[in-house]
C-alpha cells in the first residue's frame, strides 16, 4: 500500500444513529511515506453544536456559519480519495459517519479502511492508552508541536505519520 488517504471527521455527537452528523472532514494523501495533497473543510449541516461537543474539538455553530453544504463537500471528498486505502484512528467510528452522510446524498464508497487505533493495540497491548495522541507519543517519540490534536486535519496528518512508523516497524 504505497498510497493511502488518513482521514479523520469531527462531528455533532458519538452516532449517526442518533442523529449526530459530521462537521469537519480531512483527508491527508500519503504517497511513499510524503503528503501529496490534502482536503480539509468545515460542513453546514444546519443543526448547532452542542457545548459539550465544542469542548472536545472547538468547533462552534458560529464557525460553521457560511461553510459549504454537504452536497457540496462529500462529492469533492470521493473525487479526493479516488480508489485509495482510507486509514483512520478509530476507523470504525469515521467510516459509520462518513458512509452516513454519502447515504444521505445518495453517493457510496468501497474504499478498504485500515485502522490505527485496531493496529496499535494488536503491536502494543502493554500501552495503557491507545488513544491517537498517545499512541503518537509512543511510536514517534513525541507529539509533532504544528499538530493541533481534536481537529480533522491535524487528526488525520497524525493517523498518516502514526500508520506509517508502526508499519516501518
Amino acid at each position: 500500500m504505497n498510497t493511502f488517504v488518513a482521514i479523520d471527521v469531527e462531528t455533532t455527537g458519538l452516532s449517526p444513529a442518533r442523529g449526530a452528523r459530521v462537521i469537519e472532514i480531512a483527508a491527508v494523501k500519503m504517497e511513499q511515506g510524503q503528503v501529496i495533497a490534502e482536503f480539509c473543510s468545515l460542513i453546514q449541516v444546519g443543526v448547532p453544536v452542542s457545548a459539550a461537543t465544542t469542548g472536545v474539538h472547538g468547533i462552534t455553530t458560529a464557525m460553521l456559519a457560511g461553510q459549504p453544504a454537504p452536497g457540496e463537500i462529500w462529492p469533492q471528498f470521493i473525487w479526493f480519495i479516488e480508489h485509495h486505502p482510507i486509514v483512520a484512528h478509530n476507523a470504525p467510528f469515521d467510516m459509520r459517519f462518513v458512509h452516513s452522510e454519502l447515504q444521505r446524498l445518495g453517493l457510496s464508497m468501497a474504499n478498504p479502511s485500515h485502522c490505527t487505533l485496531r493496529l496499535g493495540r494488536r503491536k502494543y497491548p502493554r500501552l495503557p492508552n491507545h488513544k491517537l495522541e498517545y499512541l503518537a507519543q509512543h511510536v514517534l517519540g513525541k507529539l509533532p508541536p504544528e499538530i493541533q490534536l481534536h481537529r480533522a486535519l491535524g487528526d488525520a496528518r497524525l493517523t498518516a505519520m502514526v500508520w506509517e512508523e508502526m508499519r516501518r516497524e
